[in-house]
């Protein structure tokens, strides 16, 4: 099946050669084409180019063709996340805010918060109650532009619990669109 994908506003590419690091404004040193289209083949770009140039579309390549039209909207390669703790208990939030705050870790941990509060929530919750809460974690990622990530265990501090997290991450694997890697932290 083939896509396309019209009206471009920017399509951002991948740079030609690897650049080591980007920092300042060379951050926004960014490759795109304008008012662009790109041709999506099963699982692989197959063209883009400027609207100027779009290709006729009524030929016997394009049979069951998908049209998508953009609307003048930005087109970009997804991000690949390589550090995840997504496979965890509840929320972290609060400690978050109390980080930002100032407070400190053993500040953090003596308001009942930190690793060891994470363990004893993760202990607690079932793996079918883990997955649920993983897979929204999952779903906010990919609506904003994952298309893969690693997920790291880490959470379980215990033998039996870190291993209750890799089959969650393995379930994930099982029914999510993204591309997953694991790494044990046990």
């Amino acid at each position: 099946m083939k896509t396309i994908i019209t009206n471009i506003r920017y399509l951002l590419m991948a740079e030609r050669e690897c650049r080591l690091i980007a920092k300042g404004k060379e951050m926004a040193d960014v490759p795109m084409l304008e008012n662009a289209w790109l041709l999506i083949d099963g699982e692989y770009i197959a063209d883009f180019g400027s609207m100027d140039n779009l290709p006729d579309l009524d030929g016997e390549e394009f049979d069951e063709l998908m049209e998508i039209d953009a609307e003048g909207k930005t087109v970009f390669p997804s991000f690949c996340d390589s550090h995840t703790h997504i496979v965890y208990a509840g929320s972290r939030e609060l400690e978050y805010s109390d980080k930002i705050r100032g407070l400190s870790y053993e500040e953090i941990a003596k308001r009942g918060g930190g690793i060891l509060n994470s363990a004893k929530l993760l202990h607690n919750t079932s793996e079918d109650d883990l997955y649920e809460q993983s897979m929204d974690r999952i779903h906010e990622i990919i609506s904003q532009g994952t298309g893969a990530v690693e997920i790291k265990s880490g959470y379980g501090l215990n033998t039996e619990d870190e291993l209750k997290m890799l089959r969650v991450i393995k379930r994930i694997k099982e029914t999510s669109p993204l591309v997953i890697k694991s790494t044990f932290l046990g």
